[in-house]
């Protein structure tokens, strides 16, 4: 009875109009429409209008039913089992079944692709019981191994499209067939992805719109004046500058919601003099977090005292680095600083939002403890040359990243980001420790005792202090007043599947 009149709420609190066309601007175009290859928010922003996948996440990200009605997992913790929806085409009319979503994640783990090891190091096997059950067999316990399905990675891909364009994965990226409300009409490269309405989708009465234009526009302030203008009916990723203006004009709305991405600095804790942990808790205590959201990110940001941010699941507040520049100082001469030293800071230029002069700004607040930084700026790809772990000489100091987990859990942070001889792990940190309980609670099947775990962790980390802990962002973007219906998922991802335009 509860999910009845919850499904019902929508109806009976909105109106809404059918038809119509949505223009969506974002700064870059998607680079594949694969799901088990795709890496960036742009492809997935476009593949989770397309495709869908056994469950789903919420605004709230909690874990709904989607493409499984439901699932039972066994008390081990190894065997997952989903019971399907019935009467579920995908896009070519091909049925949707347990034999699908056999084939679409066996080729995944079969094939080279980017999220291959998303899922390769945990699934055992994958057994159709019937028509409409499928099961998962682990190869141990995983307990986010439903946030790992609900990641972008898990959308699944018609089987008819996997055996017409799967022997490369470059042109099933190209030829995108899933069973959700929208499907692919046209793919101008770095112009315009346009996707039209499904008219045999299983949810009866939608979707909504006649057609979605997703158009590539890089310039920030271009993207908000076509808001402005008419031309568009949401914008991404819209500057701090912006924000207030744009709050002004009566037919925007600015959305400012939790975001799960972390901005920080990493420091190379192999080189001097950031082997020295006394350094590294100096730099957080240099810090004031609070200003630099304020100034630098005009109030978009709120100040990290974790590497997760609070809309995590398994997120704890440590409490720890507050602003104390005499603590910073009174550190850096027990470890033998007592003027400070010279460093280097890395930054991109235009990934985050502010970096580059959030890097200016750190530098500003390290000099007044004596430490004299020289900020570093360069283009992305280059950036991400100089920071990978696998240069022999691994000769970067101190450099600025964000990380934001499209698990929406801490496991997808402090295993890439925390682990030693992780490719992420770019402060090259390693703690035996930490290692053995990133395991330990990865295969925890209780979720309270998993959070235990994970608090301890984060407690150690900050403790160790491989980064300096920076903010955490808010995800931010304007629409016009006539959208109704879209959904901001933490994960950076918006959507306007369920959407409609009011007249």
């Amino acid at each position: 009875m509860i999910v009845l009149i919850v499904s019902l709420i929508p109806i009976l609190m909105f109106s809404v109009r059918y038809g119509g066309t949505l223009v969506y601007v974002m700064g870059v175009d998607a680079v594949t429409l694969l799901p088990g290859n795709m890496t960036d928010n742009p492809s997935e922003m476009v593949c989770r209008h397309i495709f869908e996948g056994l469950v789903e996440f919420d605004e709230k990200l909690n874990i709904n039913p989607a493409l499984a009605e439901r699932w039972e997992i066994s008390k081990d913790g190894t065997v997952y089992t989903f019971y399907l929806r019935k009467g579920v085409k995908f896009q070519d009319g091909t049925p949707f079944n347990a034999y699908a979503v056999k084939k679409y994640f066996e080729y995944v783990l079969t094939h080279d692709l980017k999220r291959t090891k998303l899922y390769e190091p945990y699934i055992k096997e994958i057994k159709v019981i019937d028509d409409y059950t499928v099961q998962f067999v682990l190869k141990h316990p995983f307990g986010p191994f439903l946030n790992y399905l609900a990641h972008g990675a898990g959308l699944i891909v018609s089987p008819k499209a996997i055996d017409e364009y799967g022997d490369d994965p470059g042109v099933l990226g190209k030829h995108p067939v899933g069973t959700g409300p929208f499907k692919l009409a046209e793919w101008k490269k770095g112009e315009k992805i346009v996707l039209v309405k499904n008219e045999n989708y299983w949810q009866k009465g939608k979707p909504y719109l006649d057609k979605i234009v997703f158009r590539v526009i890089p310039e920030a302030v271009t993207r908000a004046l076509q808001l402005q203008a008419g031309d568009a009916h949401l914008a991404l990723k819209i500057p701090p500058v912006f924000v207030e203006k744009l709050k002004k004009d009566p037919r925007i709305d600015v959305v400012i919601g939790p975001s799960l991405r972390v901005l920080y600095i990493g420091m190379n804790t192999q080189k001097k003099p950031f082997d020295d942990v006394r350094i590294r808790r100096a730099l957080n205590y240099a810090i004031d977090k609070e200003t630099l959201c304020k100034t630098i990110m005009g109030g978009l940001a709120k100040p990290a005292d974790s590497p997760l941010a609070p809309a995590i699941w398994g997120y704890y507040s440590t409490g720890k680095y507050p602003y104390d520049p005499e603590k910073a100082k009174k550190l850096l001469a027990e470890a033998g600083y007592p003027n400070g030293f010279e460093a280097e800071l890395a930054t991109p230029k235009g990934r985050y939002l502010q970096d580059y002069e959030t890097a200016v700004a750190v530098q500003a607040q390290l000099a007044k403890v004596g430490v004299k930084v020289k900020v570093v700026p360069m283009e992305w790809a280059t950036y991400l040359a100089y920071v990978n772990v696998k240069n022999p000489d691994k000769r970067y100091q101190m450099f600025l990243l964000g990380w934001a987990p499209s698990t929406g859990e801490a496991d997808w942070v402090l295993r890439p980001l925390f682990s030693t001889g992780s490719i992420s792990n770019r402060a090259l940190y390693s703690n035996p420790e930490v290692d053995e309980l990133i395991v330990k609670a990865s295969r925890e099947v209780d979720p309270e005792k998993r959070k235990e775990l994970y608090k301890i962790l984060q407690e150690k980390i900050v403790d160790d202090a491989p980064w300096i802990f920076l903010y955490v962002l808010d995800q931010v973007y304007a629409k016009s007043k006539k959208v109704k219906g879209d959904v901001a998922l933490p994960i950076e991802i918006v959507l306007v599947k369920d959407a409609w335009l009011e007249e």
